[in-house]
């Protein structure tokens, strides 16, 4: 145990995405698959899209999780097979229920590509109960000023998604869970309640004490279980609060997709392969399976 309230210190390592977008991946991890349903967890940024380039993620598919994409600077223009168009900015809510089956690109606006623009935001995976694994695809979007803000000195959480400090967001998930942007003030308290059984906490900027030991930006901390956290700011500081019930049995991961059966998961390939899956209206380019992976990793 590194100190009383911490388990684990996660930090997240560099992927690179192609055309020189680089992000940082700190779940799944080789020590810890997930925190409550969250099973992927990606930082963009921070960064400057130069003019005439962008984001240009390619249609993929998805199945048996949710997506959310939450930024603190830039934007990403996001398409699906359902139809759906949506710019996604600063502060909004977008969660994206695979279930059986979506895809959808993430890229940066022709507008935004033109001038360029800075980018810098998480994109959270959560495995959906294996009850609702076959739902189907959906797509939420909220304003900000939508979404509970909890405010004290030097401290404003905004409520993404879930129950925490008695609020609750209208997102509908499908688990408990919470999913938290706490801004800081040099100084202030943050006490994350022992409600949940699994618990985390990201520093996107600045830095965290806890238990008296300083943490920097990048580093996830997986905090104890039945214990009150106690975090303080020592810098002005963004931190996203995480957690939730422990999944209902391990999951596999593998490119995209996320199940409770591998069988699916080889299912999902193959028809990614043979271009089963729905079409993104005014997308002709897609992700291939990548060749040569290893197979699904499951985790508990």
């Amino acid at each position: 145990m590194i100190a009383p309230s911490i388990d684990l210190v996660i930090a997240p390592r560099t992927r690179d995405l192609g055309d020189g977008f680089h992000v940082r991946r700190a779940l799944p991890d080789p020590r810890r698959g997930m925190v409550g349903p969250f099973i992927f967890f990606d930082q963009m940024g921070p960064t400057s899209l130069p003019a005439g380039k962008g984001l240009d993620v390619r249609p993929h598919p998805h199945i048996g999780l949710a997506t959310i994409t939450y930024l603190f600077d830039g934007e990403i223009f996001h398409r699906d097979s359902l139809g759906v168009v949506q710019p996604i900015r600063p502060g909004e809510i977008n969660w994206m229920t695979a279930g059986q089956g979506i895809v959808h690109s993430e890229r940066t606006s022709a507008e935004i590509r033109t001038t360029g623009g800075p980018l810098f935001g998480i994109q959270l995976w959560v495995a959906l109960p294996k009850r609702h694994e076959e739902v189907a695809p959906s797509f939420a979007h909220y304003e900000s000023s939508q979404m509970p803000f909890i405010e004290d000195r030097k401290l404003r959480v905004h409520l993404i998604a879930g129950s925490l400090f008695g609020s609750k967001s209208p997102v509908p998930t499908l688990s408990e869970m919470f999913y938290a942007d706490a801004a800081m003030d040099n100084g202030g308290v943050l006490v994350l309640p022992e409600g949940h059984e699994e618990r985390a906490a990201y520093v996107a900027r600045g830095e965290l004490e806890v238990d008296g030991v300083k943490h920097s930006s990048g580093q996830l901390l997986v905090f104890s279980k039945e214990l009150a956290v106690t975090m303080t700011a020592t810098q002005d500081s963004r931190v996203l609060l995480l957690g939730g019930d422990p999944m209902d049995g391990p999951r596999y991961i593998w490119w995209n997709f996320v199940s409770s059966s591998k069988e699916r998961i080889e299912q999902a390939k193959e028809d990614w392969r043979a271009q089963r899956f729905p079409a993104v209206p005014s997308e002709t380019e897609f992700i291939p399976v990548p060749d040569g992976a290893s197979g699904p990793v499951s985790y508990p």
